[in-house]
């Protein structure tokens, strides 16, 4: 039987994309993704993730990265269309479901409402799939779900590629959320000069937006 696990990284940052993972074994896997010390990726220091990202991709059957950009992340936030983040995500998940038809499915929930997501997330299954899998979606599936943990740290070692790629173009940035001090000062200095690395739907751009407003409107 094929698991698949999905999990994300980054939901909440100003700066930087959000990446969604989905990591799928054979069953007899689990033992093995337990033995290198598979666990939920909060609980490692980075350069054990690091490492066991490359051992991780090594023993799945397959894994599916999806980069989920700030413009896109604006325009479900943002638009009109009724989105949300937790949406987003499951569209996202659903994708990586389609594409690689798993027997069986553990999916971290990013929302309260398990049932309401759960339920929307199954509108975006094929059919041929929905009907013959199985759908475990549940709070903290990173911790209780090796093959969840696994696309969890896959995430957050993708996420940090992407920082350290910024910070070669832009200087330092910090970890891109806004309570990090260094993150603050490059938003405060940056916030205009490279928008296309900022979610701009976040009240924190926003703020910086509306104080410039401000300060023009008291130019009269």
């Amino acid at each position: 039987m094929l698991t698949l696990g999905i999990d994300e990284a980054a939901r909440g940052p100003v700066i930087g994309s959000m990446f969604i993972v989905g990591a799928m074994f054979d069953d007899k896997d689990s033992k093995e993704l337990v033995k290198i010390g598979v666990k939920d990726s909060k609980l490692l220091l980075h350069p054990k993730r690091v490492d066991l990202a490359k051992r991780i991709m090594e023993i799945a059957v397959e894994v599916k990265i999806i980069k989920v950009e700030p413009a896109e992340i604006d325009e479900a936030v943002g638009g009109k269309d009724g989105l949300n983040l937790n949406w987003l995500e499951a569209l996202k998940q659903a994708e990586i479901i389609n594409e690689l038809k798993p027997n069986r499915v553990v999916i971290d929930c990013p929302s309260p409402n398990i049932k309401a997501y759960t339920e929307f997330l199954l509108n975006y299954i094929d059919d041929n799939i929905r009907d013959r899998i199985e759908l475990i979606v549940e709070h903290k599936a990173d911790k209780n779900y090796v093959e969840c943990s696994s696309a969890s740290i896959i995430a957050k070692v993708e996420r940090n590629k992407e920082i350290e790629e910024l910070e070669k173009k832009y200087g330092e940035i910090g970890p891109g959320y806004q309570s990090n001090p260094i993150t603050q000062k490059f938003i405060k200095e940056n916030w205009e000069r490279h928008p296309e690395i900022f979610r701009k739907s976040w009240m924190t751009w926003q703020n910086h937006k509306k104080a410039k407003g401000q300060r023009k409107l008291g130019d009269f």
